[in-house]
């Protein structure tokens, strides 16, 4: 019964993204180990950009600094 836990940050990321993102891994989880779609768990949590940190900065800043 695996258990896939994607962590993105909140930017902008469609339902259908997330929709193609579930498929894709419980795709890839049938086809590299044979795994039951109807057991395969695949988590999307969206972090807000102040939560998530690159070298100490928070990405919020970065993002800032690349304008």
């Amino acid at each position: 019964m695996p258990y896939v836990n994607i962590k993105l940050t909140r930017e902008g990321v469609t339902a259908e993204q997330k929709r193609r993102l579930m498929e894709g891994t419980t795709q890839l989880l049938i086809d590299v180990l044979g795994k039951n779609p109807k057991t395969t768990f695949v988590v999307i949590e969206e972090v807000d950009t102040d939560n998530w940190g690159i070298g100490g900065v928070p990405v919020t800043e970065l993002r800032k600094q690349k304008t």
